[in-house]
């Protein structure tokens, strides 16, 4: 009703309080424009409500009393004007006080309510001398449509004594005629001797409105309200809020049952059908068509009578089959996306002997349990094709997203349709990527990704940038590495924006016949490198050898079941033991060869060590010394990490190296513990292995499991020598959780061999009998192998135990038990998971 500036009732300390809250809040979040910062006061207390970002209706006064226009400001600001050049805040100084007098069309009714007016305005007069800020002029048809502000009054004088007798005046000169306003409230209330000290709080106006109260003719007198209910009386239709009446459904002398409608009431533009409690006879109406009423006032008085209801149609005559017009377009338009309308697309794709983007999503989902966004979007080209040719030849914009259930789990699920457009990235799916993106990172969602595409669409014209490279999907999904897991399907041709999608994810799953580049062939040869064909590029067994594709499958049905057993380890940590099989252990004390310098196949171990068709492995194509692998034993998930002793005879390079830190990484962020086999004879050495920056890589073991938070423990299988042992333990054999050897497990600084042929290098060399002098260093190794092997290790507890072979999956178990199972995290415990 009323706005002063500044409070004269505050004193000006608290003033100053709320005057630095208000700039450290817009300092704290680099506000820089016109804002409205709002505080609730009691005493000498403040509290923070809100800050609107905008001018508000009382901005008059703050102009009044710092001499500056708001609007022009604001302007000023948004055309690149800074507040040091417009030199307008040193602070500027308060002069005098204001006050704000919103006239509006109200009156105040029975009860302390303001009931809204209308009309057509008949004259309209300013009073002289006194801003006032209005739109409205004679002739003015209003409408209680709107909000019921007329006309602002403000005054400014430096007493604010004669600042509230100034503005009661001005009320007092003020001419509206032709609707009731609330001109004589606002200044009877100006007058009002409360006001003039400032003794009032936030109910002080709610008990001044009803000491004012006129007792209304149209308000439901206190003798038509039910006694002990507060609501009307028997007869009596009254509003039940304010609004407009849009017509009557009866008239006076009409016949009206119970229950039956009466009016219809609009407020904030919706439709309310008030009813009558009883049935009775109509004796009069309390307002007419077109009318704005209160709550509580009368729209009809009823004479009670015995009124027979009318027939209706009884639930079970309704059709419920039946579809509205509304509801079949929206049936109509999701049917241009379904493949069974699209016969040619999918012959197209049966040729290639591929599956459609809704298959593949249907085949990783629970039956039914899509929720897709962005179903009815098209490709952002209306200014090429018209409405319907989008539809049907663009649906979803060639990207089907959404949320569904695997396995009863929540995850978040997006691919490329490559029979649209060839599954470029378009305006609009970009948008519905960064949506969908945005729920997994606030839901904490997996994501899995189809990918098959041909990168950025040069053709969408509906945009008004110029190279698209303000579009936020891979800012928003990069976000998710680390916080949530993420798999990537290529199948066919992935180019450009789409590889670079799948490029982010935790583990990438690919077809046989995928061509995976950073570039597809237009790129390379806009670039001047050449013209070729798209299967040259990046075809699947050099992105297998290079470590990009994780996981190589045949199809795109192998492909799924891949991403469905991989997320398992993740959704399901996990699993009812009773479901759990295992392979006689008793086989592991026959895995590794007695002879000591045999090779034999780890994959093996790892097959016979934990659950039956549990081990999935990652990367076995690249840095073949390493093997990495998820799996579970007893139903628990866990990371397994392998020294391969069939290449480089488990020497760690720098493939090796990058290939388990990573792994490292991936399962300490999704609380994984991880398992290590090792049979190492170290870490690689010679000028080849150095020339791939070994140091670099190799010191990645240690740096990465430094910042484990999951329990990890070491079995030594059979070597365990220097860094590489080292690092195939955390960094120390004292960092895991328990490590333990093997009867086969033999340890030293380096390799039993080399410490020989280094360590006694001379004596050897004066043996001059080659037979001799093999059969000496062959002793000299034994003697050495006596000393490092894992039972005088044990015995100077520098590792916990040897352990029969057989009793290994006791030691994991009980391992993994002294770990409870990790809570549910809203963070991330790390910044993101390498790609590499």
């Amino acid at each position: 009703l009323i706005e002063f500036a500044p409070a004269w009732w505050v004193d000006a300390r608290l003033r100053q309080q709320l005057h630095d809250a208000a700039v450290r809040l817009g300092e704290s979040v680099a506000y820089d424009s016109i804002g409205t910062v709002e505080f609730l006061v009691s005493g000498d207390r403040f509290a923070f409500i809100e800050l609107n970002a905008r001018l508000q209706v009382e901005h008059t006064v703050t102009e009044a009393v710092c001499g500056i226009d708001l609007v022009r400001f604001q302007l000023q600001l948004a055309r690149g004007e800074t507040l040091g050049a417009l030199d307008l805040f040193s602070p500027p100084k308060l002069n005098g006080f204001a006050v704000q007098a919103r006239v509006a069309m109200e009156t105040l009714g029975a009860g302390g309510t303001m009931v809204p007016t209308g009309g057509t305005i008949v004259a309209f007069e300013p009073p002289p001398g006194t801003r006032v800020d209005t739109f409205v002029a004679p002739g003015y048809e209003t409408s209680g449509r709107y909000d019921s502000l007329l006309a602002k009054v403000i005054v400014h004088d430096v007493d604010h004594t004669r600042v509230l007798a100034r503005a009661a005046d001005a009320l007092d000169s003020l001419v509206i005629d032709g609707v009731d306003t609330n001109r004589g409230l606002l200044a009877d209330l100006l007058r009002d001797p409360d006001v003039e000290v400032g003794a009032f709080d936030t109910v002080w106006l709610d008990d001044a409105l009803k000491e004012r109260a006129p007792v209304s003719p149209t308000a439901v007198s206190p003798t038509a309200v039910e006694p002990n209910t507060g609501g009307p009386a028997e007869g009596i239709v009254a509003a039940p809020m304010q609004g407009t009446v849009v017509r009557f459904e009866v008239a006076v002398g009409d016949e009206v049952p119970a229950g039956a409608p009466v009016a219809i009431l609009e407020a904030m533009k919706m439709e309310h059908v008030v009813t009558t409690r009883t049935s009775g006879i109509v004796r009069g109406l309390g307002a007419s068509a077109g009318a704005t009423v209160s709550e509580g006032q009368v729209l009809a008085e009823l004479d009670p009578a015995d009124v027979a209801a009318r027939e209706t149609v009884a639930d079970d005559d309704v059709d419920l089959d039946h579809i509205r017009p509304d509801l079949a377009e929206v049936i109509e338009r999701h049917s241009h996306g379904l493949d069974e309308n699209r016969p040619e697309a999918v012959a197209k794709r049966r040729k290639l002997g591929k599956r459609t983007a809704r298959e593949n999503v249907g085949d990783l989902l629970d039956e039914g349990s899509l929720i897709e966004y962005g179903a009815l979007v098209v490709a952002a080209q209306r200014k090429r094709r018209s409405d319907e040719e989008l539809r049907v030849k663009t649906p979803a914009d060639g990207m089907i997203g959404g949320v569904g259930t695997l396995a009863g789990h929540s995850i978040a699920v997006a691919s490329y349709d490559y029979t649209v457009l060839a599954g470029t990235q378009g305006l609009q799916n970009h948008r519905k990527k960064d949506r969908l993106f945005e729920i997994a990172e606030q839901q904490r969602l997996p994501f899995v990704f189809f990918t098959e595409g041909g990168g950025g669409r040069p053709g969408d014209t509906d945009g008004t940038g110029v190279a698209g490279l303000d579009c936020l999907a891979f800012a928003y999904f990069g976000r998710l590495s680390g916080l949530v897991p993420t798999v990537g399907i290529a199948s066919g041709r992935c180019f450009a924006g789409n590889a670079a999608i799948l490029g982010c994810c935790d583990v990438v799953i690919a077809t046989a016949d995928a061509n995976i580049g950073m570039g597809g062939p237009a790129m390379i040869e806009g670039g001047g490198l050449g013209v070729y064909r798209p299967e040259e590029i990046g075809p699947i067994e050099d992105q297998v050898a290079s470590g990009v594709v994780d996981i190589a499958v045949d199809d795109e049905a192998d492909a799924v079941a891949a991403a469905k057993q991989y997320l398992s380890y993740f959704l399901e940590p996990s699993i009812d033991t009773d479901d759990v099989e295992h392979a006689d252990q008793r086989l592991l004390r026959r895995a590794i060869p007695e002879n000591r310098l045999r090779v034999y196949e780890v994959r093996a171990v790892i097959e016979t060590l934990f659950d039956t068709d549990s081990v999935l492995e990652l990367r076995n194509g690249f840095g073949a010394g390493m093997v990495t692998a998820l799996a579970r034993i007893d139903g628990r998930a866990v990371g397994v990490i392998a020294n391969d002793p069939g290449h480089l005879a488990g020497a760690i390079d720098s493939d090796g190296a990058d290939k388990a830190a990573r792994f490292m990484q991936l399962c300490d962020a999704h609380d994984l513990p991880i398992v290590f086999l090792c049979d190492t004879p170290g870490i690689m050495v010679g000028p080849d292995a150095e020339r791939t920056g070994l140091v670099r890589h190799a010191s990645r073991l240690f740096v990465t499991a430094g910042g484990l938070t999951v329990p990890y423990m070491t079995i030594v299988l059979r070597k365990g020598y220097g860094l590489g042992a080292q690092a195939m333990a955390g960094g120390s054999f004292h960092a895991p959780t328990f490590i333990v050897g093997w009867p086969t497990s033999e340890f030293g600084g380096m390799g039993l061999e080399g410490a020989v042929r280094l360590g006694y290098r001379n004596e050897l060399a004066a043996i001059e009998d080659p037979d001799e002098r093999e059969r000496t260093f062959q002793e000299m190794v034994a003697r050495m192998y006596e000393v490092g092997k894992g039972v005088r290790m044990a015995e100077a507890f520098e590792i916990d135990d040897v352990i029969d072979p057989a009793d290994t999956r006791r030691w994991i178990t009980v391992g993994l038990a002294a770990s409870p199972d990790p809570v549910r995290r809203t963070g991330k415990k790390r910044p993101h998971v390498d790609t590499w």
